[in-house]
């Protein structure tokens, strides 16, 4: 019998991995993920960068959007500075330029991401929603990606290591239920489309601008991975190299983190060693609470022969 996570403790290691300190005016230093191994994270670091924005703009303003660029993957164990560049701050929007750097051993820096967001002071305003949310099953009728996740890496036996295993088994602060297959759970091709839920998986403190860092962080899970299903091929089972390029993310509304919400994905178009992913995220009434895009690199891996 397996031992049940500590999910409180590891949500709560999930705030403070987003709760970044300020180092001097508009310098704010990100804390590494507590055991974290190779690439950090994308979600980490846009969620981190955006927090990092959201504690230099007036109280009162909220943010609606943000655009990233990934320039190079961030190192696991080596804190993330954000340097902010206060660009406007208008009656109704604010707008600020976030640049993430790590040093290096030789005391230089090197930026890993670009960031952009917009603020602003909510307002009454036009309403309209021309796609309603995709009809699919609750997520209390689903499993848990996690226990799909266990069951297919026990079927694989020897074929994964070690350090594969606990890298695909290790507890997630976000709980993820998927109501039909992403890249990893089959070869089979299939239309570019996914729908997963997803929630802390345990409860957040009543802050709204944490939400939305919450939201930001799990809005890069699956999203690549759906320009992926047309070929049957996963980054899982080592057929695929990848790497996310930008990433865009629109808040519509305020929605709570630890509530289910459901992540529609599609990917229009796949070429050139590239995929452009599209996703939606409701709430469980139905509101549209964010939409999201995002292009990364994705290339057939290419196996050496043996020697």
């Amino acid at each position: 019998m397996r031992d049940t996570p500590d999910y409180a403790r590891i949500v709560d290691e999930l705030v403070q991995l987003l709760t970044v300190e300020r180092a001097a005016t508009d310098i704010y230093i990100g804390s590494p993920q507590k055991g974290g191994v190779g690439r950090v994270f994308g979600g980490q670091v846009i969620a981190q960068a955006l927090q990092a924005a959201q504690a230099s703009v007036t109280e009162g303003k909220s943010a609606h959007s943000l655009h990233a660029y990934f320039l190079r993957g961030g190192r696991e164990g080596t804190p993330i500075e954000y340097r902010i560049e206060r660009d406007f701050d208008g009656r109704s929007f604010s707008n600020r330029r976030v640049v993430a750097s790590q040093e290096n051993d030789d005391g230089t820096a090197t930026p890993i991401l670009n960031l952009t967001a917009s603020f602003q002071t909510p307002e009454e305003g036009l309403e309209h929603l021309d796609s309603p949310m995709p009809k699919v099953e609750d997520p209390e009728s689903l499993k848990p990606d996690m226990e799909v996740r266990r069951a297919m890496i026990d079927m694989m036996g020897d074929k994964v290591s070690d350090a594969q295993r606990a890298l695909a088994l290790r507890p997630r602060p976000i709980e993820m239920r998927t109501t039909d297959k992403l890249h990893w759970m089959n070869s089979e091709r299939k239309e570019p489309r996914a729908h997963s839920w997803f929630k802390a998986a345990s409860a957040l403190p009543d802050d709204p601008a944490l939400h939305r860092a919450v939201i930001a962080y799990a809005s890069d899970y699956t999203l690549l991975g759906t320009s992926a299903l047309p070929h049957g091929l996963s980054w899982m089972r080592g057929e695929l190299v990848g790497a996310s390029l930008d990433h865009t993310l629109w808040f519509h509304q305020d929605a709570r983190a630890d509530d289910w919400l459901l992540y529609a994905t599609d990917s229009p178009w796949s070429g050139g060693g590239r995929g452009f992913n599209r996703g939606r995220i409701f709430d469980q009434n139905g509101k549209l609470i964010a939409s999201a895009a995002q292009e990364g690199m994705v290339r057939r891996r290419i196996k050496k022969p043996a020697k």
